[in-house]
């Protein structure tokens, strides 16, 4: 039986192809799944640690991703904020050069059915994530049946269309 819709789900995207330090990438994962507990957030579902090759620029370090399933009382901005908070914490350096190697990627995919296109760059649902299979198959493992707010189509379609990231694969 597939898993219902959760209307009011919130999903946040991690990716890192730039281990800061002797961590390992489970490691540091771990260290940012504490950080946004810490920072007030109830963090209700994990994925697995995915890796793929790096976009666009296959000669980059290839990367790892995950999808995280949380909740909160922060509205969209707030939540937004506070990533990059943790994000510059971790050293991430946010220039013009558009998906550079980084330290630390957390991107809000969904925020429940909130669509959104906002002048300070938040725009929800994540107007790519629909198209890259390392952001959709993380997310189609902790939550198969969630719908994208526009397109109306499940997590586990998506990934099968997705074009970006075709090489993504679990870790374990």
């Amino acid at each position: 039986m597939a898993e219902i819709d959760d209307p009011d789900a919130i999903f946040i995207a991690y990716g890192s192809n730039l281990l800061s330090g002797p961590e390992t990438a489970s490691q540091a994962f771990e260290r940012v799944v504490k950080d946004l507990r810490d920072s007030g957030l109830q963090v209700t579902k994990i994925s697995r640690l995915w890796s793929s090759i790096a976009w666009p620029n296959n000669q980059d370090p290839a990367y790892v991703n995950a999808v995280l399933q949380i909740r909160t009382d922060l509205q969209p901005d707030e939540l937004l904020q506070l990533l990059h908070k943790l994000e510059y914490a971790r050293g991430r350096v946010r220039d013009e050069k558009r998906n550079a190697p980084r330290v630390l990627d957390l991107d809000i995919v969904a925020y429940g059915r909130h669509v959104l296109a906002s002048e300070n760059g938040l725009n929800l649902p994540h107007p790519r994530a629909a198209d890259r299979a390392f952001v959709m198959g993380p997310l189609a493992e902790i939550s198969p049946g969630w719908v994208h707010p526009v397109l109306g189509r499940t997590a586990q379609d998506l990934l099968t269309t997705a074009t970006v990231g075709r090489d993504a694969y679990p870790l374990d």
